[in-house]
């Protein structure tokens, strides 16, 4: 146990959990309701500052400072979503891509935020057992949301907008509320994030980071909760098992990416029944055991 929650390691874990927690926000987006998304970074970054703002320059209490750092994000999701999220497939992506881009280059500007300097220091709260417990209760809502009927609307608006339309669901009005749900949980990610890291730059968000953030999705199946776990455990695993080829680590990196994608077009879990499978599983063990007890009470 020491050795697998020393401190090299709770960050790796802590790491993990965070972009869980971001990459389980864009799969709402992308992969349930099919909008494609490049700016994920953006609203992570509105989280991360917005919440090291308010404990470093207000003296707000942590727990508020996350809840305001997503709720800033969140804010910001609908405010984009309204114009853009009439757009569809690369058309919104570039809308997105450009947001984020803005958002970049108005904290790379701005003097409150440190500008290209960055701020610091942020208070450290963040820790691994906080971090569990909004993984959990983020996967918990998300599994929630799939299974209810708004859920069930969203998947109908990836699958046809024009027939979920036609079906009297307001798709603009579904969209909006995914796109805030997405960027609340980006917003929470980034704070985590921001009062781990304890120090936050502009360019930690820039394109680079929507695109990791997107790869977990795309790596664990588009749509799919587990799969999304499973995609951000691998991508914030694998560059460090690949420390020992550091000049080579991003191509060793882009290998693995484009062989699984190549055995796996679907993503890891995609197109797999996670629920299914477990209770599947379950079951086959419980019959192969009620078996073996018959055989022995026959002998």
């Amino acid at each position: 146990m020491e050795f697998l929650f020393n401190a090299y390691n709770a960050r790796i874990i802590i790491n993990i959990g965070i972009y869980i927690i971001m990459a389980l926000g864009l799969n709402l987006i992308t992969g349930v309701t099919g909008q494609l998304s490049l700016g994920h970074a953006a609203f992570m970054s509105l989280g991360a500052y917005a919440s090291s703002l308010l404990t470093m320059k207000l003296g707000v209490p942590f727990g508020f400072a996350l809840l305001g750092g997503a709720l800033t994000a969140a804010l910001f999701g609908v405010l984009l979503g309204f114009p853009t999220l009439r757009l569809t497939g690369d058309y919104l992506a570039m809308a997105t891509l450009g947001f984020a881009e803005i958002v970049r280059v108005v904290l790379t500007n701005m003097e409150i935020t440190g500008g290209a300097l960055g701020l610091s220091p942020i208070p450290q709260k963040t820790n691994l057992l906080l971090v569990f417990v909004f993984v959990i209760l983020v996967v918990f809502a998300m599994v929630r949301i799939e299974n209810s009927r708004f859920g069930r609307a969203l998947m109908a608006i990836r699958e046809d907008e024009i027939a979920a339309e036609a079906m009297g669901i307001n798709t603009l009005r579904y969209k909006i509320m995914a796109f805030a749900i997405g960027s609340f949980c980006a917003g929470l990610g980034g704070s985590l994030y921001a009062h781990f890291i304890t120090y936050i730059n502009p360019v930690d968000f820039n394109f680079n980071k929507s695109i990791e953030i997107l790869n977990m999705v795309v790596l664990g199946g588009m749509g799919s909760i587990p799969g999304t776990i499973l995609g951000s455990i691998v991508l914030t695993i694998a560059p460090e098992f690949l420390r020992f080829v550091e000049q080579y680590r991003m191509l060793f990196y882009g290998a693995l990416l484009v062989i699984l994608m190549i055995f796996r077009p679907n993503g890891l879990l995609g197109g797999v029944n996670f629920t299914e499978l477990v209770l599947r599983t379950f079951r086959i063990k419980r019959k192969s055991r009620a078996a073996s007890g018959k055989k022995e009470g026959v002998r």
